[in-house]
């Protein structure tokens, strides 16, 4: 149990909480298989009635264990239009970049053609896939569990554990060694990216948010409506279908964090683009 004043948290409770969210999901699933509901579609529904449950109990738990009168603003999703705006942008623009990088790799490597096939319902999916992905996550992650973590065992370990975990919940377990340990580490390096962007933006949750549905909404537009990647494209170069997991995702992870590194330290709170 946490010992700072007013605070009342449980080791069992951080566990159960998220917990009874995944109950809810599984449990919407399992209800709507039942009602005949096509399986390609039942993924998304369960998870609305798990992102409601998540909003509506998430502030209730801040003001009882965290001992938090403001659980909004302390979760990073209220702060001043024009700071919320920036830090959306600049999480965006580093997505941006990052993608930027896995494609011209793929294209100097051959492995990679260009098939523009957009339209504006492809445009609509990424965006609501994006945010809505990015945000879910975003707040559960980044915003509940790494302050959670940090205030039971310290901000560095908060860090590293919320990272941890939301590369396991996120890695797919039936995949071959390598490509399995490709991802469980790329996934480790965008945790680690997202919970440093918070911490530059001086705890506002929305630069992780620009960077996470970014890459989502970004990789979706690409895959969907713009490129085409060979088949042949090797596992260790391109990730499991996922470019986190390849060499090229490491080193562009790699040189975000590379560039996070004044804000490793909890203390710093200034934000920088």
């Amino acid at each position: 149990m946490a010992t700072s004043a007013g605070l009342r948290l449980h080791w069992w409770g951080t566990v159960l909480y998220p917990a009874a969210l995944v109950a809810v999901f599984l449990g919407g699933q399992l209800l709507l298989k039942a009602l005949g509901v096509p399986g390609a579609l039942q993924a998304s529904l369960a998870a609305l009635p798990a992102v409601a449950a998540l909003l509506f109990s998430l502030p209730v738990r801040l003001r009882r264990c965290w001992n938090e009168s403001q659980p909004w603003r302390r979760l990073g999703v209220l702060g001043a239009k024009a700071a919320v705006a920036k830090a959306l942008l600049r999480g965006a623009l580093k997505a941006i970049a990052l993608l930027a990088l896995v494609i011209a790799a793929l294209a100097l490597s051959g492995q990679l053609s260009w098939m523009p096939r957009l339209n504006a319902g492809l445009l609509l999916n990424a965006v609501a896939l994006g945010l809505g992905v990015a945000f879910a996550e975003e707040l559960l992650f980044r915003g509940w569990l790494m302050g959670e973590i940090s205030l039971l065992v310290g901000p560095q370990r908060g860090l590293w554990l919320q990272a941890a975990l939301f590369s396991l919940v996120h890695t797919r377990f039936n995949l071959p060694p390598i490509p399995l340990i490709g991802l469980l580490v790329g996934l480790l390096l965008l945790g680690l990216a997202l919970g440093l962007q918070r911490r530059a933006d001086g705890g506002l949750l929305w630069g992780a948010i620009g960077l996470h549905g970014g890459l989502v909404a970004g990789w979706f537009v690409l895959h969907q409506g713009l490129v085409s990647i060979q088949p042949s494209a090797p596992a260790w170069l391109m990730g499991p279908d996922n470019p986190i997991g390849g060499v090229i995702g490491w080193l562009g992870l790699a040189l975000l964090l590379l560039a996070r590194r004044p804000w490793w330290n909890e203390g710093t709170h200034t934000t920088t683009p």
